[in-house]
């Protein structure tokens, strides 16, 4: 292969990348709302644990409700960050297969393919795990309301 036709097939190879790179730029955006959603839920955690310390029993149940729904949170965002980068790590070996497979001169179109689709499966697990996570959030979600009988009380009038 002399050097003009194997700076036109770089450039090729090059071109055919962006694409690529253009999702794993958006993943890359993705995995950092999930970590960030993680983060929160971890936060949370401690917040919650921290309460129950000094909360008393009927409270302490309530909080450990809250603590297992955050647990099971945890694990479908840790789940879905996983398949996040799963997945950048698929499109870049792709990148990969297809500039070693042009300086090596062989043909790896199977092998791209296939680590692409891959990369799209987890990809779309990742979503779905996302989502999951998203409705477990706004299924326990409670805005307003007592938590405790004792806090349910009526307000008392205001001295006159």
């Amino acid at each position: 292969m002399d050097a003009d036709s194997q700076i036109t097939s770089i450039a090729h190879v090059i071109q055919l990348a962006v694409a690529p790179v253009f999702l794993l730029a958006g993943v890359g955006a993705f995995t950092g709302v999930i970590s960030n959603r993680l983060g929160r839920i971890v936060d949370r955690a401690r917040d919650l644990e921290r309460l129950l310390l000094s909360a008393s029993p009927m409270r302490k149940q309530a909080l450990m409700v809250s603590l297992r729904n955050l647990a099971k949170r945890a694990r479908v965002a840790n789940r879905a960050l996983s398949l996040c980068v799963g997945c950048a790590v698929l499109i870049s070996a792709d990148i990969v297969v297809l500039f070693v497979g042009t300086l090596a001169g062989e043909r790896f179109g199977g092998v791209v393919a296939t680590v692409f689709v891959m990369a799209m499966l987890a990809l779309i697990a990742a979503l779905l795990m996302f989502l999951r996570e998203v409705y477990l959030a706004t299924r326990f979600l409670r805005i307003g309301g007592p938590d405790t009988a004792e806090e349910a009380a009526p307000p008392s009038d205001p001295p006159r």
